[in-house]
């Protein structure tokens, strides 16, 4: 087509101007169409990259946010362990990990970073814009929009934190409607809950939605130590632990055929691991389960679950047992250690965790990946 245009000009040029204008005049607009159709194909290249990417999770968003609804986010971020600071022109501004949210006086909301939907999606929606959980803001299709079917969700607490136990939770949802109900009370991933008051409420709830078809495996420090000196395997024993739940499960709910759970290593493992009851069943297993509503029900009830036997052992040993594994465990281990020595550290801790050497003054081995 610009080839066409570029023939009619040229003939164009030549009738209206002499031949000594000639030269100047088509190589002017040779040049120009030239410099447009280079233009053009720019264009045309970033509008196919935008629509290549168009697929991939958003890092960039705004919103327009009343006053009180943003003091209300600064109040659940702080709760959340967010860094919360002051800044000019803004009422708060936030982060986390690869995460920035900016509120800026005007009511304008920015939130920026790889983790930008997700907070969205499971934050900002469900809490301050009472949208709905789970609900897509890419366009894709949600976990809302799959055909729901009947089944049974997997998930554990405590894997990465040296105090406490390792607990592994299976609820059954039977219907559409358990599911929205689920939902509607604020059900998702468990890591996205940083108030365990919150977490003994939602688990609550949980249990009356589902009519107590639900099963919680909690694996103690002594017993988790022992097993994992046998089988030097974390992955095979939460393989165990989740086919254990699953299996105690479907003592209550007979009618499940299907379950679902978060993959953490060879999905062999969990199968292998059941009892020929729980081998009759469909098992799934994938990435991110988490946003699957049976799965974050799970996450809850084995979170709920983790926290009160955390406050069991650390009431039981007079202090306060911190979670994860940071400096502040740490000096909490230390402690524990100098009263008790690895002894009372085996009853409230994971020995196979860094911590466990430094509490106890011995060398640090490199780390080393876990054996599946």
């Amino acid at each position: 087509m610009l080839f066409l245009i570029l023939i009619i000009s040229c003939y164009f040029f030549l009738k209206c101007f002499g031949k000594t204008h000639n030269l100047i005049y088509i190589v002017k607009f040779v040049l120009s169409n030239v410099t447009m159709r280079k233009f053009i194909q720019k264009k045309a290249f970033f509008q196919k990259n935008m629509d290549t990417n168009a697929s991939q999770p958003r890092k960039n968003f705004v919103f327009e946010l009343l006053k009180p609804e943003m003091l209300a986010l600064q109040e659940i971020l702080k709760e959340r362990n967010w860094t919360v600071v002051d800044a000019p022109y803004m009422v708060f501004k936030a982060s986390s990990e690869k995460i920035s949210v900016a509120a800026y006086q005007s009511g304008k909301l920015v939130v920026q970073g790889a983790n930008a939907q997700d907070f969205v999606e499971f934050i900002l929606e469900p809490e301050i814009l009472k949208e709905k959980a789970f609900e897509s803001v890419s366009g894709q299709q949600s976990e809302s929009e799959v055909p729901f079917y009947p089944h049974a969700g997997m998930d554990e607490s405590g894997k990465g934190d040296f105090f406490g136990p390792l607990v592994i939770s299976s609820v059954f949802v039977g219907d559409e409607d358990t599911a929205r109900k689920l939902a509607d009370i604020g059900v998702k991933d468990s890591k996205m809950i940083k108030n365990d008051k919150m977490i003994i409420r939602i688990a609550a709830e949980i249990r009356r939605l589902v009519n107590n078809k639900f099963a919680v495996v909690a694996i103690g420090p002594e017993a988790y130590n022992n097993f994992y000196e046998k089988i030097r395997s974390l992955n095979r024993l939460l393989a165990w632990g989740h086919a254990r739940a699953l299996e105690n499960l479907l003592l209550k709910a007979p009618e499940c055929n299907a379950a679902l759970a978060d993959k953490f290593g060879d999905e062999s493992l969990i199968r292998n691991a059941l009892l020929k009851g729980g081998r009759s069943i469909r098992l799934d297993q994938r990435t991110k389960a988490e946003s699957d509503i049976a799965v974050a029900a799970a996450s809850i009830m084995a979170r709920a679950e983790f926290v009160r036997r955390m406050t069991e052992l650390g009431e039981k040993n007079g202090v306060v047992l911190p979670k994860g594994a940071g400096e502040q465990v740490d000096r909490i281990a230390k402690q524990l250690a100098i009263a008790g020595g690895e002894t009372l550290l085996r009853q409230v801790a994971k020995m196979h965790f860094r911590n466990s050497c430094k509490a106890l003054g011995l060398p640090v081995p490199e780390k080393t990946p876990w054996r599946k």
